[in-house]
């Protein structure tokens, strides 16, 4: 019995030098890799710190990146893609903290490891606000430097 399964070349080809494949699965159309770093979707690399989420159903799997872009992929067998996903995005989550703005509502604050020394803060505000008003900019940025006071980040 062998105890390493060699790596089809195509999976070998397409992650990046530096990224370690932890599983991988192959859909109709084409190979879903679960990196130490990344995802590889579609022929996309998506750093972990850029997933927000990711859900399965019966077909596949759908992964919302933090910018708000989805991605489909069709895995009859996903193998242990489903773990690896919710491992590593949860993973990359140092700080969620909700913050309330005003009586409108408030912002979620989500500090992500983008690498070893990096950090990356999104806002994530209620539904209804508008995340371009100044005022409510302000007032986020604001519970931003005292959440990072606070979480010592």
């Amino acid at each position: 019995m062998k105890l390493f399964r060699r790596l089809p070349a195509e999976v070998r080809e397409a992650i990046d030098p530096g990224d370690r494949v932890l599983t991988y699965a192959e859909g109709p159309d084409g190979y879903v890799i679960a990196a130490d770093r990344a995802l590889y979707l579609g022929g996309e690399r998506l750093p972990w710190f850029c997933v927000d989420r990711g859900a399965w159903d019966e077909e596949g799997l759908t992964v919302v990146t933090t910018g708000g872009r989805s991605y489909r992929a069709l895995l009859p067998e996903p193998g242990r893609i489903p773990e690896a996903v919710r491992e590593r995005v949860t993973a990359s989550i140092v700080v969620n903290h909700y913050v309330p703005l005003d009586a409108r509502g408030g912002v979620r604050l989500v500090a992500r490891k983008a690498d070893a020394d990096r950090l990356v803060w999104e806002f994530v505000f209620d539904a209804g606000l508008d995340p371009d008003d100044a005022g409510l900019r302000a007032l986020a940025e604001q519970a931003l430097e005292e959440t990072r006071r606070s979480f010592g980040v």
